[in-house]
């Protein structure tokens, strides 16, 4: 028996077939082309499922169920997504209709970051663990927590949103129309930001030259990249995101103690440039920091796989 994992983006509708071992068996995707009509998106998602049962050679009565990684508010319960802007869905019942083009009756819903947390959990930097935190950190900052084994996401499936606890009051503006939430200072775009702070108080630095003169060139690996090279300009920024970075997650290890912490997304490709300075803080400035067992950090190890395990096994 398999079951089938949708991980739901933005930019890509990635499916894949896992086994009872949590191995994706195989996978494909399609471009999400965003702008059109949910149906479509929904019609794409099966054919994908479609697709994958005909490569395995498989019946669908082999497929025990299908789980859907979704972006924006999601209601589990009812199989609906309440609201993702990019993907024109508003109070869509997307497992109703996938229901309809696919003959599998069990057909699951949760949000993204959920649901790489679960896959995270099950598979990846989490496994053998009961308590379990996972932050991704990309475009936003996402979060996900699990406690033995289930998707913690409160009374109202909108808990975990890790990256929205504010760490400086009345700082920079967030997207969620608070001021001086995590996710303003240590997602990607926050990195960017705090680079492009930084690059305008030395027009000396590497970093100019690293983005050709040209301050909209630069991405989240710049600072990193400079860093290494020497550039202090670089450094500091790195030093006062990897600040940013501890006090969020010493307040998660206060808050949860849990076993683990994994960190995924774009930013962690820095890998131990990142978790090394980042495990001596929070061991530092953690309320437990004289215990003799302490939160793990770690770097996440499922990559684009985590959503698509955790989809499946919903």
């Amino acid at each position: 028996m398999y079951r089938i994992g949708i991980d739901l983006g933005g930019t890509n509708i990635a499916v894949g077939i896992v086994d009872r071992e949590n191995r994706i068996v195989k996978k494909i995707s399609v471009p999400t082309n965003a702008g059109r009509h949910p149906d479509k998106i929904v019609g794409d998602m099966a054919d994908l499922c479609n697709k994958l049962v005909e490569e395995m050679e498989i019946l669908h009565c082999q497929v025990e169920m299908v789980g859907i990684a979704a972006p924006g508010s999601v209601d589990p319960e009812n199989g609906v997504i309440n609201y993702v802007s990019t993907l024109n869905m508003v109070d869509y019942p997307i497992v109703e209709k996938l229901k309809k083009l696919l003959p599998i009756r069990r057909i699951y819903l949760e949000n993204d970051a959920n649901a790489a947390a679960l896959g995270e959990a099950i598979a990846g930097s989490g496994k053998g663990v009961s308590k379990f935190v996972m932050i991704t950190l990309g475009t936003g900052v996402g979060g996900g927590i699990i406690i033995d084994g289930k998707i913690y996401s409160g009374f109202n499936h909108a808990g975990g949103e890790l990256g929205h606890m504010v760490i400086e009051h009345n700082g920079r503006p967030c997207t969620c129309g608070r001021r001086g939430c995590w996710e303003a200072y240590c997602s990607a775009t926050g990195l960017i930001a705090t680079t492009k702070e930084y690059m305008m108080t030395n027009k000396n630095s590497l970093m100019w030259k690293m983005v050709e003169n040209d301050i909209n060139n630069v991405g989240g690996k710049v600072a990193y990249r400079a860093a290494a090279l020497g550039d202090m300009t670089a450094r500091a920024v790195c030093a006062e995101y990897t600040d940013y970075l501890a006090c969020g997650l010493a307040n998660i290890v206060n808050i949860f103690q849990p076993d683990v912490i994994s960190i995924g997304g774009g930013v962690s490709n820095e890998g131990e440039n990142l978790i090394a300075p980042l495990r001596e803080i929070v061991d530092r400035i953690q309320y437990t920091s004289r215990a003799r067992v302490k939160t793990q950090l770690k770097i996440a190890q499922l990559r684009n796989d985590a959503g698509i395990i955790g989809a499946a096994s919903l």
